[in-house]
């Protein structure tokens, strides 16, 4: 039993120091994030995009068929990143399917994916705070709003 609280304490203990690394955004960031989006939209002539309460932008081009995707699935895609200056940071994935489990994605594509099924296509702009935040990765910068192309190739 106390191995049991032991693990739930140090579970917790992870968690919180985890929230109180990552950068939180102000209001102002946020509606900075929002004010962009909406003119990469504008200048490249998107249509069909919706925001959700949480600030992501997305337009869903085949909703698929079956069963939603709930955050235990496995789901595999093809998918295609870009940042908001038309860099591609991951193309490799376009035609070569990867899988992953639903809650190990970023914030902005679980919550993205729960509008699809099996088969389904959408694209999104995510915001950092849905994004990778302040994290530098590879190609891509911190604070970066990202593009994604996505296709549901399987749900498991």
């Amino acid at each position: 039993m106390k191995f049991n609280l032991f693990k739930q304490i140090l579970f917790c203990a992870l968690i919180a120091s985890i929230l109180v690394s990552c950068k939180t955004y102000s209001e102002n960031d946020h509606i900075n994030f929002d004010t962009k989006i909406q003119q990469y939209i504008k200048k490249h002539n998107l249509i069909g995009f919706e925001r959700s309460e949480s600030g992501l932008y997305y337009k869903i081009i085949d909703e698929g068929k079956g069963g939603s995707i709930k955050l235990t699935d496995d789901v595999t895609f093809n998918y295609e990143g870009k940042l908001l200056n038309g860099s591609i940071f991951d193309g490799e994935h376009k035609k070569n399917p990867i899988t992953f489990q639903m809650n190990e994605l970023i914030q902005g594509w679980q919550e993205g994916m729960m509008y699809l099924k099996p088969g389904g296509k959408m694209k999104m702009l995510v915001p950092p705070h849905l994004g990778y935040g302040d994290y530098e990765l590879d190609k891509i910068p911190p604070h970066s709003i990202l593009y994604f192309e996505i296709e549901v190739i399987n749900v498991k």
